[in-house]
Formats: C-alpha cells, sequence, structure tokens
C-alpha cells in the first residue's frame, strides 16, 4: 500500500508542479490563446441519500466497459465471485431507473456489453427511497442521453494483456432527428482468463482434511446488440423501446490435486481434471411511455418488459485420478432457463407548499426451471437427473411523501408494500415446496442545513433481502475443487434495519455512520452427506450489528484541472450472539479499514492529455466467511485526445504494483473452509477510439425530478 500511495502522490506531486510552471511560463511568454474554462461538476458529489460517481468527461471512460468502470467507482467493492457491494454490503443494481434482472456473474456479463462510453453517472444510493425494490443499497447506473440533430457516435478498438490476452471492440451509432431518438450498440469481445486456486476443508467430526491446489483457463467469445428507439409525441408525452440481446460462447479447462486425512486413516491422494463449454444468452425488451409536464411538475412513466436468460453446460466432464490409478469419470449437462416479465407505474406530482407526493407499483411474474443431468462410472452413488422448477409472482406498492420546512428541513417519508406467492419443485425426487409472505418496508429521510456550509441528514430503512432462485436447488453438483454443491428449499428471506448519519462540512467534507442489525441470515454452511463434503447455502438464527464510519472529501485544484476523491471507512462486527447460537468457532468482533481514491487530471501541459488513478483497500468480508488477506486494487491510465480527428488513445495499468489474492475462511457447524483465488486482475491495455458527429449529451430530466425534490439532493 505505501508503494502505491507513495508512487501515485509523487506521479501526481510531479505533474501538478509541472503543470504550474508550464502554465506560468506561458502567461509570461504570452503566447497562447485566452481559455474559456466551462463549470462542470465534480467528479464525485456526495448527496443526502447517494454518492455519484460523474464520469461523462473522465479519462477512465475510454476503452473500459461499465463493469470496468464500476469496480473504481467510490464506496463500491467487487469479491471474487463478481458480487457487487456497496459499503460491505449487497446491492440492488438499476440502469437508468430500471431494475436489472441479474446478479453475480450474470451481472457481469452483461455489464461488460455496454460500453464505458455510453456512460453518465453510477449513483450510489445508500439510503434509497420506497420507489426501488431493494435489500440495501441501490446502484443505479445512468446512460447519456443524445439528442442532437444526425448521426453521431464512436468505435472502441481494446487489446488486453493480462496473464493470457483480450480483445474487445465496440460500435455505438446514435441518430436524432426532430421528434425520433434512435441509439444502437454492438460489440465482440474475445477474452481469455487464468485463475488459481488452493484450499483447506476440514471437518471436526474424525479430524477430516482436505487440501487442493487447482488452475483454471478459459475463454469466451461474446458478441451483444442493443436498441433504444424513442419518439416524442409532443412536448410532453414519449414513448420508445428498448431491446438487448448478448450472447457469449465459453469454455474452460482445470487441473487440481487433491490430499485428504482422517484420524488414523491413511492419506488419500487423487488428480483431477475438469473441462466445460457452454453458452449464455440474454434477450430484454421494455416498452415504456413517458408523460412529463415540467410547468406543472408531474411525471408519468409506464414500463412493461419481458427478460429471458438461457445458462446451458453444453459439456462439463470430470476426470478423477486416484492412487489405484482407477479413473472415474462424471460427465454433468444442464440448462437453465430464466423467464420474467412485469409490468410497471410510477406517478410524481407537488402536493402542497415545498412538498412532492409519489405513488407506484409493480407486477413481477418470473417462471425459472434448471434441468441437471449427470453421467459416468463416477455418478453411480448419486442422484443422476432431475428438473427443478421455481415460479413466483411479486406484486408490490409504494408511496414516497416529501417536504421541505423552513427551507432548511429537508424530509421524505415513505412506505413499501410487498406480497410474494412462490412454489417450487424437483420432478423425480417429488421435493416440492409453496410458500407466501407479506411485508411493509418504511423509510426515513431528515436532512437539516444549519448554514450553506454545514447539514446533517438522518435515513432509517427496513429491508428484505430474498434467496436467488437458483438458491433453492437441492440437486447435488460436484465442483472443480473436489467438494459437492447444491441449494437449499427450506431458506428464508432475512430482513434488516438501517439507520444512517452524514455531516456535510463546507460541501468538501462528509463524516458518516451507520449501523445495522439482523436477527437472522442465510449464509454458505458445510456438511458431510453420505460421506461427501458439501456446500450448501442455510438459515442461521442469531443477532448481527454491524457499525460504520466514514469519512470522505472531493476537491478540485488548479482551476478545475486536478479532481480529488478519498474515502476511508471504519468497520466493527459484532457477531458474538450469533456465533455462541449457531455453534461457530468464527470470530466474535471484527474491526477493519476501507479506503478509496480517485484523482484525476484534465488537459496535462494543455496538451488535451487526461490522467487518472483509482486505489481501493479492500476485505472481503461476508457473512460467516472472514478474511485472511487484505487486497489493495488500483489502476493508471493515460488518455491522449486528438479534437480535430476526434480520436483517443488510452493505456490503462491494472494492478501493477499489487496482484489481488482472495484469502478467507468460512466456519459452519461442521468445520471450516479457507479458499484462496489468486486472479488475473492485473496487467495493461491500450484502446483506440474514434468519434464522429456531434457529441454533446444531456442528463436524463424525469429522473432528476424525482431525485432533487423532497431529500433527494
Amino acid at each position: 500500500m505505501k508503494i502505491i500511495i507513495c508512487s501515485a502522490a509523487l506521479l501526481m506531486g510531479t505533474l501538478v508542479f509541472a503543470q504550474v510552471k508550464n502554465d506560468t511560463i506561458k502567461q509570461k511568454e504570452n503566447q497562447i490563446e485566452g481559455v474559456t474554462l466551462t463549470a462542470r461538476k465534480p467528479t464525485v458529489e456526495s448527496k443526502a441519500d447517494r454518492t455519484v460517481f460523474n464520469v461523462s468527461n473522465s479519462s477512465i471512460l475510454a476503452g473500459n466497459t461499465t463493469w470496468d468502470v464500476l469496480r473504481m467507482t467510490p464506496l463500491v467493492s467487487i469479491d471474487n465471485n463478481d458480487a457487487v457491494k456497496a459499503e460491505g454490503e449487497s446491492v440492488t443494481v438499476y440502469i437508468n431507473d430500471r431494475k436489472s434482472v441479474f446478479t453475480g456473474k450474470e451481472l457481469k456479463e452483461y455489464l461488460k456489453t455496454i460500453p464505458a462510453d455510453n456512460l453518465m453517472k453510477i449513483e450510489v444510493i445508500t439510503s434509497p427511497s420506497s420507489r426501488y425494490e431493494t435489500a440495501g443499497s441501490v446502484i443505479n447506473i445512468v446512460l447519456k442521453k443524445r439528442d442532437d440533430e444526425g448521426m453521431k457516435g464512436s468505435v472502441t478498438f481494446n487489446n488486453r494483456q493480462n496473464a493470457k490476452n483480450s480483445q474487445y471492440t465496440n460500435l455505438n451509432l446514435n441518430y436524432h432527428k426532430k421528434s425520433f431518438t434512435q441509439t444502437l450498440i454492438g460489440s465482440y469481445s474475445d477474452n481469455s482468463y487464468f485463475q488459481r486456486n488452493t484450499s483447506l476443508n476440514m471437518l471436526y467430526k474424525d479430524n477430516d482434511i482436505t487440501q487442493s491446489s487447482n488452475e483454471t483457463l478459459g475463454r469466451g467469445k461474446s458478441p451483444s446488440m442493443s436498441s433504444t428507439s424513442e419518439y416524442e409525441l409532443n412536448d410532453k408525452n414519449n414513448i420508445g423501446v428498448i431491446l438487448e440481446y448478448y450472447q457469449s460462447k465459453n469454455s474452460s479447462t482445470s487441473d487440481a490435486d487433491f490430499l485428504r486425512t482422517r484420524d488414523n486413516d491413511q492419506p488419500e491422494s487423487y488428480h483431477q481434471d475438469q473441462d466445460v463449454t457452454g453458452r449464455y444468452r440474454t434477450l430484454g425488451t421494455n416498452v415504456f411511455y413517458k408523460y412529463y409536464d415540467k410547468e406543472k411538475n408531474r411525471i408519468l412513466d409506464v414500463n412493461l418488459g419481458s427478460n429471458y436468460n438461457s445458462q446451458e453446460n453444453l459439456n462439463e466432464f470430470l476426470k478423477t485420478y486416484s492412487d489405484n490409478s482407477k479413473v472415474s469419470q462424471l460427465g454433468i449437462n444442464s440448462h437453465e432457463q430464466t423467464r420474467n416479465y412485469y409490468i410497471k407505474v410510477d406517478y410524481t406530482q407537488p402536493l402542497g407548499k415545498g412538498g412532492s407526493f409519489e405513488v407506484g407499483g409493480k407486477m413481477d411474474f418470473n417462471n425459472n426451471v434448471i434441468p441437471n443431468t449427470l453421467s459416468g462410472n463416477n455418478a453411480d452413488n448419486l442422484h443422476t437427473n432431475d428438473i427443478f422448477h421455481y415460479e413466483d409472482n411479486i406484486n408490490s406498492l409504494y408511496a414516497n411523501y416529501s417536504k421541505t420546512f423552513f427551507e432548511k428541513l429537508e424530509t421524505r417519508v415513505g412506505v413499501r408494500y410487498e406480497h410474494i406467492d412462490y412454489k417450487m419443485r424437483e420432478d423425480v425426487s417429488g421435493k416440492n415446496r409453496k410458500d407466501s409472505y407479506s411485508t411493509l418496508l418504511p423509510n426515513l429521510l431528515l436532512k437539516y442545513s444549519f448554514s450553506d456550509k454545514y447539514d446533517l441528514t438522518l435515513t432509517y430503512n427496513r429491508n428484505l433481502w430474498r434467496p436467488w432462485y437458483s438458491e433453492f436447488n437441492p440437486f447435488l453438483v460436484p465442483t472443480n475443487d473436489g467438494t459437492f454443491s447444491r441449494g437449499n428449499m427450506d431458506l428464508d428471506p432475512n430482513p434488516s434495519h438501517r439507520v444512517y448519519m452524514k455531516l456535510g462540512i463546507l460541501k468538501k467534507y462528509f463524516l458518516s455512520a451507520r449501523y445495522m442489525y439482523t436477527d437472522k441470515d442465510y449464509w454458505t454452511s458445510l456438511a458431510e452427506e453420505n460421506g461427501r463434503l458439501v456446500t450448501l447455502p442455510d438459515n442461521f438464527n442469531g443477532k448481527v450489528q454491524k457499525y460504520y464510519l466514514f469519512a470522505n472529501t472531493n476537491q478540485t485544484f488548479l482551476k478545475n484541472k486536478l479532481n480529488v476523491n478519498v474515502g476511508v471507512g471504519w468497520y466493527y462486527i459484532d457477531n458474538h450472539d450469533f456465533n455462541e447460537i449457531n455453534d461457530l468457532k468464527g470470530q466474535k468482533y471484527i474491526n477493519y479499514l476501507g479506503a478509496s481514491a480517485n484523482l484525476s487530471y484534465t488537459n496535462l501541459f494543455n496538451k488535451n492529455i487526461n490522467l487518472s488513478i483509482w486505489a481501493e483497500l479492500s476485505n472481503q468480508n461476508n457473512g460467516n466467511s472472514y478474511a485472511n488477506k487484505t487486497n489493495i486494487f488500483h489502476n493508471i491510465s493515460a488518455t491522449k485526445i486528438f479534437p480535430k480527428t476526434q480520436m483517443e488513445v488510452s493505456l490503462q495499468l491494472m494492478n501493477i504494483f499489487s496482484r489481488p489474492n482472495f484469502d478467507s475462511t468460512s466456519y459452519s457447524q461442521e468445520g471450516t473452509s479457507r479458499t484462496a483465488t489468486r486472479s488475473d486482475w492485473y496487467g495493461f491495455s491500450l484502446s483506440f477510439v474514434k468519434r464522429f458527429g456531434n457529441q454533446k449529451v444531456k442528463g436524463n430530466t424525469k429522473t432528476d425530478v424525482e431525485k432533487n425534490s423532497g431529500g433527494g439532493k
């Protein structure tokens, strides 16, 4: 960490000194033309209920995807399983205020198809209103809206060198004529990755210890396309349709070695090879109608849509070689399909002097299926085939009321009601479950401005995290680390409460504190079933309390050329009640630091060179899984802009001083599991971007009205 901080400080200090000296010399020579500086939003804005990362003019966009930029967003962290978190907690991701149906690796693959060049800003909403379907924080990805006349767009070519080489290309077109706007995005990537894992699984019974190490090499070829058509009926009414398609063909190979020891038994060693090929497809549609009366500040937004996802393992094969030279073979085939249909209505209007009322609702229908088939001479003692079905209907209603008193006190009170009916079954085994429940999720926001220099915000949110449908699937599947995994039909939702406070000083310095607690949760458990080591999600009762302190500042220097955002957080988790109730031997009290820094410099030496540096101090603590190692992520990029030809060249250096190593230990009643994953999140990339047409953009005024009224600031 010291190397990175010193290197970044030295680099930025040298650039600042050189820039000041360069500007002074040029002023003395009086040989340059006058420059008009245009006021622009700071790169990072801290508001009452959210932190906004304004990236539309940032140098980090060149050659990156939306997933890459999301990783560098303040307050956001991503673990080795590609789970996105904000302030260490799970999040729900929205794109242009439209909830994404994807999580984890599915979300990663989808966001990698959206070029960062399309980004306007990323909002990390730590205290969302009742409008949002969420179990905690919300990340809203806002895309640019280009509506100037004519054709415009960009072409991107990117080559990335990690452990292996990857390529990415993108075509982005926008056409606007009078009342009609058409956007078309197409991309293609050919990515390779390498990963090295070591694990140590220990069962308390019989002192059963399994050690393993494996290496995985994978490749994916992914074309994608999206289209947005919007027509302005008049100055108040718009209609449009969004179509999205993504496909990925993947293949991977892995080699693993295992050693298992038990009390009074001879050690067992074996080797395992795994080959996997698969295909992933996503198709999304959304038809929308918007009514926006700017004079009366009334908004009606109606969305009707569907999402289809197909994830097919065409051929997954495991070969195990034991000491006695016996070769065991196991084939795994599955074809997971999800179908989602929804209708959503939102309405906002003023109510009383200084007040605003918002109401809305959504109906969601999901129909998902996961067939699994096992074959080979190692499948004799396993349940070899079954089809898991999951269906649900989620109906929700919400209302928010916002009002400002005395021009100093901003308030927002809201409540969300959700009711879910769901059922699941396995065809062959006959296992099934049918259930339903309702819940009320209130929230409150108070912001008091003592003056234009000091303000204090207090929020409360009740949240409910529901299990992902695949976490219910009880079918036992072997993994490439020698264990087995399955879901659990008995999982229950996890409620939690969150209180959040933020103090703003001089609109540059922010101090925040958060308290969160829950009385039950579902975490990953480790068990022995018929001689097999099995991981599965399970219900755990017991109180968990989390405390969080955070300090952040965002400042600009040198006539807005240098922008600096730095944040440091301290986390404290009280697990003692939880561990005692569940007989877990994990840590009762955990405390650790997290930090991030974003530095950007615009127009170095007046040569149209933009620089950016990002660094993050991250600990992967989650539930009953505790980090053994602190990771330091960093990214350094330089972009040269050629205004006359509208071209950009960007060079990025990723984690060149320290390679990430995700090392954590999970505790359960049956034993412990330690896993260390060294990924190839390091290397460099070179990007070329060619732009054409007018690149002016405007913000999305629809969402600005909702967010800038009654505590949304």
